[in-house]
This record gives C-alpha cells, sequence and structure tokens, in this order.
C-alpha cells in the first residue's frame, strides 16, 4: 500500500492580473517545500479587494499564458464546484482526498490581516501556511496577531530573492 502524500501547493487570489511575483514564489515553494504542484486557486472577488474589472475567464487566460513551460502550476477556479469562495472550503475539498497534503502560500501583506479570514484557525490546523516576504511587510506580519497566535510548526517564514511586484502596481499601468 502507497502512502505516499501528495504535496499540494495552493495560491489563491484574483490574480488581477497574475505577475512573475506569483511564479517566484509558486517555485520557491516548490522547491523548498519539495511540492508535487501548485494551484492558482483563482476566486472572482478577493473580499478584501474592489472588484476585479477583467472576467474569470480573462485572468484564467492570462495566467496560462504567463505560466509558461512552468507545467507544475496548474489554474483552476473552484467556486462553482465548491459553492463557496472561502478558502477553508477550498480545503477542505481537496483534502477529502486523503492522500493530498496541502500547503497554503501567502504574502506577508495577508498574513497581517488572516486573523480576519473565515475560519482561519481551522485553515490552519488543516495544512501548512507558507508565508512569502514581500517588501515592507515582514515586522508587521511578525508582529501581527495571526503570528502571536499561530507561531507554531504549521506557519512557516520563506526566504527567497524577493521580487519587487503586485497586482495592484501594474493595474496602475
Amino acid at each position: 500500500m502507497d502512502l505516499k502524500k501528495n504535496k499540494i501547493g495552493i495560491l489563491g487570489g484574483s490574480f488581477d492580473p497574475a505577475h512573475k511575483g506569483h511564479i517566484a514564489i509558486s517555485k520557491e515553494a516548490k522547491k523548498k517545500s519539495k511540492l508535487k504542484s501548485i494551484i492558482w486557486a483563482i476566486t472572482k472577488k478577493n473580499p478584501f479587494k474592489k472588484k476585479s474589472n477583467l472576467s474569470v475567464s480573462a485572468r484564467i487566460k492570462y495566467c496560462k499564458k504567463i505560466i509558461g513551460k512552468n507545467n507544475f502550476i496548474k489554474v483552476k477556479f473552484y467556486e462553482d464546484i465548491i459553492g463557496s469562495n472561502k478558502t477553508i472550503d477550498l480545503i477542505n475539498f481537496l483534502c477529502r482526498n486523503k492522500k493530498n497534503e496541502i500547503y497554503f502560500l501567502m504574502g506577508a501583506d495577508n498574513l497581517i490581516n488572516f486573523h480576519k479570514w473565515h475560519k482561519w484557525k481551522s485553515i490552519s490546523k488543516k495544512c501548512k501556511i507558507l508565508v512569502f516576504d514581500r517588501y515592507g511587510y515582514k515586522k508587521k506580519s511578525l508582529n501581527s496577531t495571526t503570528y502571536r497566535r499561530l507561531n507554531n510548526k504549521n506557519l512557516q517564514f520563506i526566504e527567497f530573492e524577493k521580487v519587487n511586484i503586485s497586482s495592484s502596481q501594474l493595474r496602475k499601468i
């Protein structure tokens, strides 16, 4: 009997637009945590941001284009399948396959408000959280409610060569 786990990374977001920073953290997570694949789980709307100007299908198409030959990255839209845009519901859906071991990828900027996410403590119990520093956010994220409450084995900061870019910067261009 093969008990080997499928180590899967999830990078969720509106990807409005996707950029080389998303690819950089996907590659780094794959390498450092020996992940089999990374799922870019696209959401219609980030609950903490304004509605996207681009349709989900346009953003998916662009994600697939920007990924290029990085075929370990899979672009998926789960909201219609699971009937929810909540991270915990996606993790529960993916954990139905007991072979899956989930790694949730996020930027340090998201860690700051992670305690406001729906069932955030359950997310941290069901998967490993890999946090990628972003310029100007590390100190604030290390002082965050989330970090102080979850400072455990399921939360790991990943040091890497940062890419100074964000989707909100790109939308302003």
